[in-house]
């Protein structure tokens, strides 16, 4: 083997490392709402948390990817310290699924047909029709699929390449004198851990090790160790991502850690023994690509099924090894380990603006109450909302704008442009139950009162506007659309209604029967009234708009209002109920 070859091995091992990081990625964001769905029906249950576990890492080609992503959950409080156990368990199991993938490379035979399932044979098919899909797709689901292709392509032409290029070493002596050294299991264990430790992927590092067995120099002997460790290096991944996260999110990457450590020992010790005591031929024998993919899963399973009756165990003790801390920690309402997984982190900025949503129409509908039955202990409530409201469209916000810079799909990139509209309506809204909030301490603190003319005036319109925070809110939970066409009408309703009660409120004027006081307040409270409902209606229009994959809101508004029969209907209805 000479220096081109090192060079050509590099340039190979290059290129499987770039092969599964992009098939990986593209893989991730096609399944996005797949991943999603997964992890949408995780439950206390053991045997479903161990199969999302398994299911997502066989979708997403990492184990690594998958624990950063439960550590992620974990620390925002999205899934608790047992949930997360049982997942990551399926991840070990889900994770020897690309060994078995590479393992078609060693396939040799003469017969025609099974010849077409060596890489070599359909790779050149894939690649052509990836970069179909990925030039020629409108989408990005398309593109995504030709970016599969095109990976899986990459890595198993970086397969062949290191393959091809440390074939030479079968004749060198030294190059089996360092495995035969590597049948110390000691010395394997390390060399695995440390070789996955280094470039952070169980599978990268297993596919490594297949390409150095095809050169036959390999034995079982000495890759069963090597995978041992592989396991025990793959949790430094989990491990880095839970620096700086709550005393849960740690404790989950520790469990990842005391897992494979358990396990692995377990198995080294065994395998000690029967070496040992046995010595069994097959240890001495060259492993081959298909062997290493057995022993990968035999490991995994092996450790799995040890271990996971005593998940309350494990449980029990990285809860031990890291107990509770003695002051209260600042959880995380956006975790940014999820930026990686658009769906996932769209998922829970959702969950995160519903809250802030909750808060500010809560807010504003006490705000509306004080009017007329002023609280000062609600009064610091609607002002903490606020508080709050602000905090959130400030988290929110950024979070949406990093996970806009990553590439996203046509569909989660409409998504984030609703959320990011929709955080400011919301923001505005909690501003204006302050304001609502100021013209009640004004009344109360200059003794001003309205007529019961305008008390009655005010009760309707207040009752319109709650019902359009009702509206609008349950468009943008449970994505109603029928909620969401009715919100459109009853802002024109609104509108119309605060006119009226203006006039009215200048003729009372006229007549005497009102002071210019209560005027100044009474016109503040109908603007922030009116303005509340535009907002209301913008949330809606978003939610409307998502179905067209347009975020073009008042054109579309426009044409719903000049020619939708169903606008006038519900319009009149709103019209019957609310006009004084």
């Amino acid at each position: 083997m000479d220096f081109f070859d090192v060079l050509t091995m590099l340039g190979g091992l290059c290129l499987f490392l770039f092969g599964m990081s992009l098939m990986g990625q593209s893989l991730e964001r096609r399944a996005g709402n797949s991943l999603k769905t997964l992890l949408g029906r995780l439950t206390n249950n053991k045997v479903a948390g161990l199969l999302t576990g398994l299911g997502v890492t066989a979708i997403i080609q990492s184990s690594s990817a998958t624990t950063v992503m439960v550590v992620g959950f974990v620390n925002s409080g999205l899934m608790t310290l047992k949930q997360s156990i049982n997942v990551i368990m399926g991840a070990n199991i889900g994770t020897t699924v690309t060994a078995w993938i590479l393992s078609l490379a060693g396939i040799d035979s003469s017969n025609a047909f099974i010849s077409l399932l060596k890489p070599s044979s359909f790779t050149p098919v894939l690649a052509l029709v990836g970069i179909f899909f990925y030039m020629m797709g409108k989408d990005s689901k398309k593109k995504d699929t030709g970016m599969i292709l095109l990976g899986f392509t990459t890595l198993m032409f970086g397969m062949e390449t290191m393959s091809g290029a440390v074939s030479g070493l079968r004749d060198v002596p030294e190059f089996k004198q360092l495995f035969l050294a590597f049948t110390n299991p000691v010395l394997g264990v390390i060399a695995g851990a440390a070789l996955t430790a280094l470039i952070q992927s169980s599978s990268a590092s297993v596919g490594i090790l297949q390409s150095l067995a095809s050169t036959g120099a390999v034995t079982y002997g000495a890759a069963i160790p090597i995978l041992i460790g592989q396991h025990i290096g793959t949790c430094v991944t989990a491990m880095l991502s839970s620096i700086g996260a709550n005393t849960n999110a740690r404790r989950a990457a520790l469990v990842h850690l005391s897992f494979n450590i358990i396990g692995g020992t377990v198995w080294i010790t065994l395998f000690c023994i029967i070496k040992a005591f046995f010595a069994p031929s097959l240890l001495s024998e060259s492993a081959t690509l298909v062997g290493i993919a057995v022993s990968h899963s035999i490991i995994s399973l092996a450790t799995t099924l040890l271990l996971f009756p005593f998940s309350n165990g494990l449980e029990k003790l990285v809860c031990r090894l890291i107990p509770e801390t003695s002051h209260a920690e600042e959880k995380k309402e956006l975790d940014e380990r999820l930026l990686g997984s658009p769906a996932l982190a769209l998922n829970q900025c959702k969950h995160v603006l519903n809250n802030m949503a909750v808060a500010a129409t809560e807010a504003l509908k006490q705000s509306l109450d004080m009017i007329e039955h002023y609280d000062e202990k609600k009064a610091g409530e609607i002002r903490k909302a606020e508080d709050v409201t602000d905090h959130l469209e400030d988290v929110i916000s950024t979070y949406l704008l990093k996970l806009t810079s990553t590439h996203l799909g046509d569909e989660e990139s409409v998504k984030a442009t609703e959320y990011m509209k929709i955080v400011g309506d919301y923001e505005r809204i909690g501003d204006h139950a302050v304001n609502i909030l100021a013209s009640a301490e004004e009344l109360r603190e200059k003794e001003i009162t309205f007529t019961e003319q305008a008390m009655d005036e005010y009760r309707k319109i207040s009752c319109a506007v709650s019902e359009i925070l009702d509206l609008s809110y349950q468009a943008f939970s449970n994505k109603d659309y029928d909620a969401a066409k009715k919100t459109e009408p009853l802002e024109q309703e609104i509108d119309a209604l605060k006119e009226i009660l203006r006039t009215r409120h200048i003729l009372r004027l006229q007549r005497g029967e009102c002071t210019v006081s209560a005027g100044f307040v009474w016109s503040d409270l109908l603007t922030n009234i009116e303005r509340v409902s535009d907002h209301c209606s913008n949330i809606s229009g978003c939610v409307l708009d998502t179905t067209d994959n347009t975020m073009n809101i008042h054109q579309n508004q426009r044409i719903y209002k000049a020619s939708d029969k169903e606008f006038k209907r519900i319009y009149k209805e709103f019209e019957d109920k609310y006009r004084v």
